[in-house]
């Protein structure tokens, strides 16, 4: 008798990531597709058309941050456009398919009920991955660094210990850091930054990004490198030394490729300290931290994650510690696609 089968999904602004698990949640599949959503629903239906080549399963769970797309007058009207277009796209390869969507603390609701929870499904791709989580691990805090954002929550007694719930006071309460590895402009990471022995000016303009700075370090997956450049041009070393120069006056030509490495990682410890102190923040809120002083990280970014528990001195997990896949590279995908990952494992018992 064969298995059934459930996809994750998580439908960003910047990228649409999919997970294939089967009824005991072990990965059979995981795929990001850059999905520009800002551009038009139309991107979103040829993401969905790419995943579906590839995996196919009866049933699916949904979760989403694309409501956010400045397409949409606002974030009611982008999660039923993006509910609808997920129960199309869907329908249209089965017309029997099983389709539910995250609402947070409400569980799963059915498309005809979306548009009564819109805001308990804004965004709350975060709280899947906690409420994964919670059934694995009893204190952590839990940083999951994306391509543009990075959330931190703190989980206590097996239970998500968070003050927000909307992006609003997330990102009051130090929860939600419009900060990522691939997208961010290095304009936003620091006014002034440290240059061939000088502290110099950063330009306020949009010459670079941090996919930049981890392509020049070597730390970015090319993978995970989807998004458009800052200056339209291909993603070589070569082309973001150029790109990273212009941020502070330079051009690429006038130092030795070396002085661009150096420039990156100066650069990437000036991110790397703005995750730094919202984590702390968030650790001198709470009345006793040594419980919760074990970092997990998932996404693209883990790697700074990892950094900064070794900056701290305090234990570090993957979240791929907590999946199991058909393959290293499977599961890899699937940390990247971690809340898709997430929200699938919760719709199996849901």
């Amino acid at each position: 008798m064969s298995q059934q089968r459930i996809i994750g999904w998580d439908v960003g602004g910047a990228n649409l990531k999919a997970v294939l698990t089967n009824e005991q949640g072990h990965v059979l599949n995981a795929k990001q597709v850059y999905c520009p959503l800002w551009r038009g629903l139309n991107e979103l239906d040829s993401a969905i058309d790419a995943i579906l080549l590839e995996m196919q399963a009866e049933s699916h769970s949904v979760t989403m941050t694309g409501e956010l797309a400045d397409i949409f007058t606002d974030r009611h009207s982008g999660v039923l456009a993006i509910a609808q277009t997920m129960q199309r796209k869907l329908s249209a390869i089965n017309s029997e398919v099983q389709l539910k969507f995250f609402a947070g603390n409400k569980g799963f609701v059915a498309l005809d009920s979306v548009a009564s929870v819109t805001s308990d499904i804004a965004s709350m791709n975060w709280l899947a991955s906690m409420q994964y989580l919670a059934q694995k691990s009893h204190e952590a805090i839990f940083i999951d660094i994306g391509s543009t954002t990075t959330d931190i929550a703190l989980l206590n007694d097996s239970k998500p210990h968070v003050l927000g719930f909307t992006d609003a006071a997330r990102m009051q309460f130090d929860e939600l850091v419009y900060t990522g590895v691939v997208r961010t402009p290095l304009m936003a990471l620091a006014q002034k930054i440290p240059f061939a022995g000088q502290v110099v000016n950063v330009a306020a303009e949009h010459f670079a990004t941090t996919a930049d700075v981890y392509t020049l370090t070597g730390e970015l997956a090319p993978e995970d490198n989807m998004a458009d450049t800052a200056d339209g041009a291909d993603k070589s070393v070569a082309s973001s030394a150029r790109r990273i120069a212009r941020m502070v006056g330079w051009d690429a030509h006038d130092a030795p490729l070396s002085a661009w490495i150096e420039l990156a990682n100066a650069f990437k410890h000036a991110q790397l300290n703005l995750v730094r102190q919202a984590v702390l923040t968030k650790l001198s809120s709470q009345q006793n931290t040594e419980a919760t002083l074990q970092l997990i990280g998932a996404g693209a970014g883990e790697f700074l994650t990892a950094s900064l528990a070794q900056q701290l001195g305090v234990p570090y997990s993957s979240v791929s510690d907590f999946i199991s896949a058909e393959s290293g590279l499977i599961k890899n995908m699937a940390k990247v696609c971690f809340p898709a990952f997430a929200v699938a494992s919760l719709g199996l018992s849901r």
